[in-house]
């Protein structure tokens, strides 16, 4: 992830307070301490057939270097993985699909929800997407520009946007930052909102995340899952 200097998180943290929102409750989610991406991701490995793996968004391989999936491919246009590439150029060329993708790129609402949608077109049948950093805290850790470090970006709001499309079935378990499970299927919570995901605020967040995001526990996504 890109460093931020003083004055640039000096300058994004003043625009965004005064022209975007200012709130200051925050969320105490229960993210397990024993049960990260990594641990979600071999889970699944032992209940279904994963040969094929793509990470998008590697940094310094954290969770690339401890995947034992046959074929895996890692893209990011800085560091990791095995393919230097932005996400963008990796699918316009690609002809592979995937059993298994997990998306960790740039955090911003538009390429978040780009890099699903070219994901699903990818997708093997019954597979599977994971979104990294879609419950974020508080107001400064989704916040765009971006002004701190530990920060999950507004990846929240692809997801809120993707729940409202009919093919498509998303979950997000509250572990590891929360992480969003994703398929090509039939929506079977279609989500309805009066805004366009993109307008909320971290205040419509705070109040509806539940509902917005689908929110289940590490022990439902174990039974959903299993």
């Amino acid at each position: 992830m890109e460093k931020l200097n003083k004055i640039t998180k000096l300058k994004n943290f003043v625009y965004y307070n005064i022209f975007i929102e200012r709130f200051n409750k925050k969320i105490n989610f229960k993210f397990p301490n024993d049960f990260y991406r990594w641990d979600m991701i071999k889970f699944l490995q032992t209940n279904r057939n994963i040969e094929n793996y793509l990470e998008i968004g590697c940094d310094q391989d954290q969770l690339f270097s401890k995947i034992n999936i046959k074929n895996k491919v890692g893209v990011d246009p800085v560091s990791g993985g095995n393919v230097r590439k932005l996400s963008d150029d990796f699918f316009t060329t690609n002809k592979s699909n995937f059993d298994l993708v997990f998306i960790d790129g740039l955090h911003e609402y538009n390429q978040v929800k780009k890099d699903i949608l070219n994901s699903l077109k990818f997708l093997n049948p019954n597979g599977i997407i994971l979104v990294h950093d879609c419950l974020p805290s508080s107001m400064s850790k989704q916040a765009v520009p971006r002004y701190r470090m530990s920060w999950n970006g507004n990846v929240w709001k692809a997801i809120v946007d993707l729940r409202c499309e009919k093919n498509i079935e998303i979950f997000t378990c509250e572990i590891d930052q929360g992480i969003a499970i994703i398929q090509n299927k039939n929506n079977t919570d279609l989500l309805s909102i009066n805004k366009k995901p993109i307008e909320l605020k971290f205040y419509d967040f705070y109040n509806n995340y539940k509902k917005y995001m689908r929110v289940i526990s590490l022990e439902d996504f174990k039974k959903i899952f299993n």
